[in-house]
């Protein structure tokens, strides 16, 4: 081998080195935003529901927070999670450079978005009205329910969220949600010391999830605008959409079905304790899911960054740039978890005393037991990614299925006997299935 080709293939290492250490620095940079906005917003949040807490009581707590459980599962479960497909063929025209069919890929997002949340407040207000006592609402709480119904005509996330992550406005996402979480602790605030009620509390809630969704659709016209693509986005045709982009309804229906049946898990757990228990202690319950996802939402942060990384390298070709993306994270989320277990073990009972207060001590043990089923979903989600990124939604949907149908059964048969535990036991159940399905659909793809 002559010098110039020892030279050229040691240049060419070098450089390969670098563009992978350039790769995860601002992979791990954009990640820190993130983490940093979502702690700051969650330890904020976490103020805002710790003197809803204290001012209402662990009753009118549960209360408060089946409404809010309520409206977050019908979002889940009829949105169609536009983002999914936005990001995956959304990133092939970005790197194709063709900012037409982008354009015409993110109205046809801005329209599932409308259209989804007008569908999910029709259909929750006919479920309230029709349907309370099979959904948990009682005769007394359902005009509350009815209320905080209005809430989903807003919740616009899809597309807003989609050209955040594709164009990289990483501190628009991560710092955004600080906003509504600052202005629902300065409302929570007065209402503590105004000695509110209920009713009061519930209208302070739904103020800053509006505002929430509000200031996230703003953000995203402005990345728009700064990308020249707004201009021509309402009079971009939708015609031969299947042309444009071939597989897209196949892609879009798999993987918003398999998140909704996920999703229908996460978001109907609380208001299954508050029907098989009772409204206090899905009032725990919601205590434990708001303590113990903290590091969840960090998590998502970690996958908000990594999705649209893995959707163009794939789409590059860039095989082992995409595998490492995958190795890397996957451990980042596993140590994060761990350490949070840790943490929680030795300071959740203080940290429940001093902010919710002493009567939401019990649920010190849930927030631990939450915390490894977090873990595992963490993990879990590095590998959805990966296999959304290449196209095998179908295997996604599958061992959703599996875990799913794991995590009913045994929620139903725990419940009742043991309370809220019993949730926390049913989405260990769920996140063991669902990681080991994800990582042999992947090793075996890979």
């Amino acid at each position: 081998m002559t010098i110039r080709k020892k030279l050229r293939r040691a240049t060419k290492a070098f450089g390969e080195i670098a563009n992978r250490e350039k790769s995860l620095k601002e992979r791990l940079q954009a990640v820190a935003h993130l983490m940093a906005g979502n702690f700051l917003g969650s330890i904020v949040g976490l103020a805002g529901f710790a003197l809803t807490a204290r001012a209402l009581g662990p009753a009118d707590y549960g209360v408060l927070a089946l409404c809010f459980a309520f409206t977050r599962a019908v979002e889940r479960l009829v949105s169609f999670q536009s983002w999914q497909p936005l990001i995956k063929f959304g990133a092939e025209a970005k790197e194709a450079g063709r900012d037409d069919d982008l354009r015409v890929i993110l109205k046809f997002g801005l329209l599932l978005d409308v259209s989804a949340a007008i569908a999910g407040c029709l259909i929750a207000v006919l479920l309230v009205l029709f349907a309370a006592p099979l959904i948990g609402v009682s005769q007394e709480t359902r005009g509350l329910v009815l209320m905080y119904c209005f809430v989903l005509p807003f919740q616009l996330s899809g597309m807003p969220t989609a050209v955040l992550r594709l164009f990289g406005r990483f501190t628009s996402l991560a710092y955004g949600q600080v906003i509504s979480s600052m202005l629902r602790v300065l409302l929570c605030l007065l209402g503590y010391l105004a000695g509110a009620g209920l009713f009061a509390f519930a209208l302070i809630w739904m103020a800053a999830q509006v505002l929430s969704s509000i200031s996230l659709v703003v953000f995203s016209l402005v990345a728009l605008r700064r990308e020249g693509l707004l201009d021509g986005l309402a009079t971009a045709s939708l015609a031969q959409l299947r042309t444009r982009f071939p597989g897209l309804w196949k892609f879009a229906i798999s993987a918003n079905i398999s998140l909704t049946i996920r999703a229908s898990a996460n978001e109907l757990d609380t208001l299954l304790v508050g029907y098989l228990a009772d409204p206090a202690s899905a009032g725990l319950f919601h205590i434990a899911k708001r303590v113990g996802r903290l590091a969840q939402q960090a998590g998502v942060q970690v996958q908000t960054v990594l999705y649209p990384e893995l959707a163009r390298t794939w789409v590059a070709g860039a095989r082992a740039e995409f595998r490492r993306a995958v190795f890397q994270t996957q451990w980042l989320l596993l140590a994060l978890g761990i350490a949070m277990i840790g943490a929680f073990y030795v300071t959740i009972e203080p940290l429940l005393r001093w902010t919710a207060g002493p009567q939401f001590v019990g649920a010190a043990p849930l927030v631990i037991v939450q915390s490894i089923a977090v873990t595992m979903t963490l993990v879990g989600a590095v590998f959805r990614s990966a296999l959304l990124a290449m196209g095998e939604e179908h295997k996604i949907l599958s061992s959703v299925i599996v875990s799913v149908v794991g995590f009913y059964v045994t929620a139903l048969i725990f419940i009742p006997q043991i309370g809220a535990m019993g949730a926390n036991v049913a989405h260990i159940v769920m996140s063991t299935i669902w990681l080991a399905s994800m990582y042999v659909a992947y090793r075996r793809h890979v």
